[in-house]
């Protein structure tokens, strides 16, 4: 496997200024004149529809910036304390198979939460890492602790996975987040796991570039 960049931002990035950097990066890619990246940031608090959301889907839309985006999916929030990871990766090397892509994020993050006694899992009908047992406590009903929304051009992929570590999570009250009502979200935190942004980056790291060697 080629090797694979490792683009580390602890400062806040704009969100529009992350979309203009990716579609910059996907393009040198295909080109062959850039190495394909991983990319861990924070973005600022803003909530970002994707290609299949709706207007439903924001409650209150005087809280903070909505910005319609070019990723799959739809409405989530982002901002500080919740970790995003961009996976600007050449599938035209692997399997051209984007079910199966979405399918070792998915799993990279489950494998992570396992080692925090944290049990999480995916679901067909919803895109999405659901945390359904912690400190071997059962959840009646599962939470969301992370978020999944991607682009391909030209079989390389952008945009990708957020995350919530720390996130003040108030700002899920005013959005049916992913378009789902009837489900919460949760964090680390939430969840009694304190967890530094660096210890997160390089642990998701290693575990998913290990995946990744399967596709």
């Amino acid at each position: 496997m080629e090797q694979i960049e490792i683009k580390i931002s602890n400062n806040e990035i704009k969100y529009q200024e992350a979309v203009m950097f990716m579609e910059s990066r996907v393009e040198d890619i295909s080109k062959k004149k850039s190495q394909e990246l991983l990319w861990f940031l924070n973005h600022n608090h803003i909530f970002t529809q994707g290609t299949s959301a709706s207007k439903e889907e924001i409650l209150n839309s005087d809280i903070i910036d909505v910005i319609k985006t070019n990723r799959g999916g739809k409405t989530t929030y982002h901002g500080p304390g919740q970790r995003i990871v961009y996976f600007m990766l050449n599938l035209n090397n692997k399997n051209k198979d984007i079910r199966k892509f979405i399918t070792i994020i998915e799993n990279s993050l489950i494998s992570l939460l396992a080692d925090y006694n944290i049990e999480a899992q995916a679901f067909k009908d919803r895109v999405g890492i659901w945390v359904t047992k912690s400190n071997n406590i059962t959840f009646n009903k599962e939470k969301k602790i992370g978020a999944i929304g991607l682009r391909i051009k030209k079989w390389i992929t952008y945009h990708g996975l957020s995350f919530n570590i720390n996130p003040d999570l108030k700002y899920y009250n005013y959005i049916h987040s992913c378009g789902l009502r009837e489900y919460q979200n949760t964090s680390m935190e939430e969840l009694g796991m304190k967890l530094e942004q660096s210890e997160f980056d390089n642990k998701f790291k290693e575990i998913f570039i290990e995946k990744l060697k399967t596709i």
